[in-house]
């Protein structure tokens, strides 16, 4: 279904770094997940989802900050790309997953399954970090998909978000982080699919929220 959008590479520039002040706590970072955290719709990694949210955080901590994520990765590749990250610690993960598993039409129950794998994987071998599970944009609102296509991927986006959020509320480090329930023509990029520099900013502002809320300065 992605053969619908024009095909953006994924945004340039490092993907592991730290910044701010030396003097300020430390606050260790991944982001994870599909090509919109690896940075589809814009031309760096300053303009995405990594640069902004790491900008955002700078003033506040000493942000050691990690980027795994790859275009086309679904629940069950997360799963496998976080088996690799075993025995590294983190604070917070922001976790950028759902739109490959909408479009490949997973099941209500694998997507499930596999979303518990990697969360369990995160908690045991990664130091039971702060999770932050950023909603399936709302589909029906990609200007890269026809009607009806749109609005059927629209239902079964929701359908995975009400059970990702289910899951995140069973947990007491973990939290859903709401989409905005429609998307103006200005956060997507020019493939009407990934979000623009406008539309990470959006999301990069929704995760300093929530991360603000729930790690202790």
């Amino acid at each position: 279904m992605h053969k619908l959008a024009l095909r953006l590479p994924e945004a340039a520039g490092r993907r592991a770094g730290v910044s701010g002040d030396e003097q300020l706590p430390p606050l260790r970072l991944l982001i994870c997940g599909d090509s919109a955290a690896a940075g589809v719709g814009v031309t760096t990694q300053d303009d995405a989802l990594s640069g902004q949210l790491v900008s955002l955080l700078a003033p506040h901590y000493r942000v050691h900050w990690q980027l795994e994520a790859q275009t086309g990765l679904d629940s069950t590749a997360l799963a496998a790309l976080l088996a690799k990250l075993n025995g590294q610690c983190f604070d917070v993960v922001v976790l950028s997953i759902g739109v490959n598993d909408v479009t490949s039409l997973c099941s209500a129950r694998r997507f499930c399954r596999q979303l518990t794998q990697c969360l369990s994987l995160l908690k045991q071998q990664n130091g039971n970090p702060l999770l932050l599970f950023s909603a399936i944009p709302p589909m029906q609102h990609f200007s890269a998909l026809p009607t009806p296509l749109n609005g059927w991927l629209g239902v079964k986006a929701a359908q995975l978000n009400l059970l990702a959020a289910k899951q995140m509320l069973a947990r007491p480090k973990a939290v859903f982080v709401s989409s905005p329930d429609t998307l103006i023509a200005a956060m997507l990029a020019a493939d009407g699919f990934h979000p623009s520099a406008a539309g990470y900013t959006l999301w990069a502002n929704q995760l300093l929220v929530a991360i603000s809320k729930n790690i202790a300065h």
